[in-house]
């Protein structure tokens, strides 16, 4: 075996194979660039290896860079995680060139299946169902947009070497194909150093289910069932299941065994992906070959009690599978969400900044029964880049059956502590109660469908909003007393906390009285009574607390009057008043936001790559504007209502802060 590796990445997958490879007792070698130079893989390695600037065209997916940290550590193999140089023949190479063995599938197999091009004409001479599209190089704009109207719209624009969800399009017109082309290779060449696009159809409604498999180096072969991967927003995955709620055991085997098939077909060793687009009849169609690990490998774990990081380092070293494709069963339920480093509330735009809290929920076993996990890369104090992906976690949950890994889930997500940075966990939370997620009736549309004009926060039902209106009345109580102590107005801890409240959430007004004893509170409010019991004291900003016997996690902070809590998706200002507080109270007028609308703003920090208009021109609503980098990808930002540019305050080149003023309209 091995006695050291390097990992050619950074982030939370290069500490995930950390922890496999210190299982086994195989040291690790980490390379970093200036902007990780502090990051977690880097102390949780043996050894680490600094290899140039913060972009990762001058560092992370520079070959020589990391040829140059394997001589100088003596590492025998490399995993390359996922991104950066995980599909990249070349290094594959280069590794076999300096007799160093690579963690993953030999360069034939990479050639053959890591471009999607080749991939797709190898499906289809081996009688794949593939989507209709065009597989040749486009040359330019023109190319593409005459393409796209012979194939018929809608179609996706794909970069060949793309992955993440970098570098694609959905055009639904001319105007989308030839805008949706000239990003999708500006975000490949970015990205990839590779900006060669394909086209192929759109399929409306679809699913998007893939398969993990594992080949080792002796002719063995098998497929680790299924992730259903549907939960999308702008093609990059955001909640991730195994298995899939939708497949039967008949297609789950046709899938399984047409992608070992595959896998054979081009001498592929390793773990890799095959991906499959499924319509509503249980009709698959090859899509593509990932030949690396996935991002969202560990709820094929979960299922399967199989190691696919220790499995990839001992099929480099030559040994067989241990187990056949008989031995492999589903056991269980996983769910996986993303921790994204993007605001919802501004359209998922990236956001950057210190992590000034990061408190994920216990990994292990959890009160409940089932399965917490957590893959991070970050930790409480560290920075989160603009240069890279804006992935910080993964949030995994396993139990028995489908809705317990959901409920799993939904504790987690309320647990997971994340301050000083936009994040996606209110979205996350808010999929877990959708009533169309519950029942498994989704496809790659859903976010689109469900959240059409964006993410506002959710919307909790009544009866959740009468628990947290209770609890929040307990809890007040507790700090009344508090209050009365430190303030030194309690004779002997003792003092007539009131009985009667009004509690104002969600737009409503609700009376409540409390009765407490030793071991918690009785709270009538809304016409029901709940018994509330917790251990939580003035200033914890998580409250866990058991509600008629239920487990209810709400994030809280102090606010005049009352308490702000999130939980479920939701961000609620929950005002306690006694009822001459509250006649008061309802006579406070509201006071507005200050009014933007004629102005552009910056919705995340990021560099200004074009803008699109000069001043005086007249402008239309959905007219794109300019064009802002953040993360590596291209955001363009539309005109929202018909106007004239007054004013143009940026220019290409520029880097802006969030909500700077762009361009000003009269």
């Amino acid at each position: 075996m091995f006695s050291k590796i390097l990992i050619a990445n950074r982030g939370e997958i290069a500490c995930r194979v950390i922890k496999s490879a210190r299982k086994m007792g195989i040291k690790t070698v980490a390379v970093y660039s200036d902007a990780d130079r502090n990051a977690l893989h880097v102390r949780m390695a043996d050894e680490a290896v600094h290899i140039g600037p913060a972009p990762a065209n001058q560092s992370y997916i520079v070959i020589d860079k990391i040829m140059d940290a394997i001589r100088q550590t003596g590492a025998q193999a490399v995993h390359p995680g996922y991104g950066f140089l995980s599909e990249n023949m070349k290094f594959a190479e280069a590794l076999e060139a300096e007799g160093v063995a690579f963690i993953g599938p030999p360069s034939p197999a990479i050639e053959a299946m890591g471009d999607k091009i080749t991939s797709k004409k190898i499906a289809q001479d081996a009688g794949v169902n593939t989507v209709p599209g065009y597989m040749g190089l486009i040359a330019d704009a023109d190319e593409a947009v005459k393409i796209s109207g012979e194939i018929g719209y809608p179609v996706m624009i794909k970069a060949s070497a793309g992955g993440g969800g970098k570098g694609m399009r959905i055009a639904w017109n001319e105007e989308e194909a030839r805008e949706g082309f000239q990003s999708s290779k500006n975000e490949a060449a970015n990205s990839f150093g590779d900006d060669r696009i394909f086209i192929e159809k759109f399929v409306t409604q679809p699913r998007h289910i893939e398969i993990q498999v594992l080949a080792d180096q002796h002719g063995n072969c098998v497929y680790l069932f299924e992730r259903e991967c549907s939960i999308q927003r702008r093609n990059q995955k955001v909640i991730e299941e195994a298995p899939s709620p939708f497949l039967d055991e008949a297609t789950r085997k046709a899938m399984g065994e047409q992608s070992v098939a595959l896998a054979q077909a081009v001498g592929y060793t390793s773990a890799g992906t095959v991906e499959f687009i499924v319509d509503g009849d249980r009709n698959f169609y090859f899509l593509e070959m990932n030949t690396r690990l996935q991002v969202e490998h560990p709820v094929t774990e979960l299922i399967t009690g199989v190691d696919l990081v220790e499995q990839m380092i001992r099929v480099a070293n030559g040994e067989k599978l241990p187990f056949t494709q008989a031995d492999l069963k589903i056991n269980g339920w996983a769910m996986e969400s993303r921790l994204y480093a993007e605001d919802p509330y501004r359209n998922f735009l990236p956001s950057i900044g210190r992590l000034t809290r990061y408190r994920p929920p216990v990994e292990g076993q959890s009160p409940t029964g089932g399965i917490v996990r957590n893959d991070t890369g970050v930790y409480e104090g560290g920075e989160i880049s603009m240069y890279y992906d804006p992935m910080i976690a993964k949030l995994c949950t396993w139990a028995p059956t489908r809705g317990q890994a959901i409920e799993e889930m939904r504790l987690a997500l309320d647990t997971f502590e994340v301050e000083g940075i936009g994040h996606n966990l209110p979205f996350c939370a808010a999929v877990m109660d959708h009533p169309r997620f519950v029942s498994g009736e989704i496809t790659t549309a859903f976010i689109a469908e469900e959240y059409p004009e964006g993410f506002e926060g959710a919307t909790l039902s009544d009866d959740l909003i009468l628990r947290v209106a209770a609890s929040a009345c307990a809890m007040n109580r507790v700090a009344e007393i508090r209050r009365a102590r430190v303030s030194g107005r309690m004779d002997n801890h003792e003092r007539v906390v009131g009985t009667d409240w009004v509690v104002m959430i969600g737009g409503q007004s609700l009376d409540a009285s409390i009765a407490a004893d030793r071991d918690g509170a009785t709270v009538t409010i809304g016409g029901q009574t709940f018994r509330i019991t917790s251990d939580w004291t003035p200033g914890q900003p998580l409250a866990r607390l058991m509600v008629n016997d239920a487990a209810l996690v709400m994030k809280v902070a102090r606010q005049p009057g009352g308490y702000r809590i999130r939980l479920r998706g939701a961000d609620l200002k929950v005002h306690i008043f006694n009822p001459r507080q509250a006649e008061l109270a309802r006579l406070m007028p509201e006071k507005l936001p200050p009014d933007t609308s004629k102005l552009l703003l910056c919705p995340m920090p990021g560099m200004v790559v074009a803008i699109n208009v000069e001043e005086g021109q007249e402008v239309f609503e959905g007219q794109a504007l300019a064009t802002v980098e953040a993360m590596k990808m291209e955001n363009i930002l539309r005109a929202e209502r018909k106007g004239r540019v007054a004013k143009i305050n940026a220019a290409p080149g520029d880097s802006l802060a969030v909500d700077e003023v762009i361009m000003e309209f009269e």
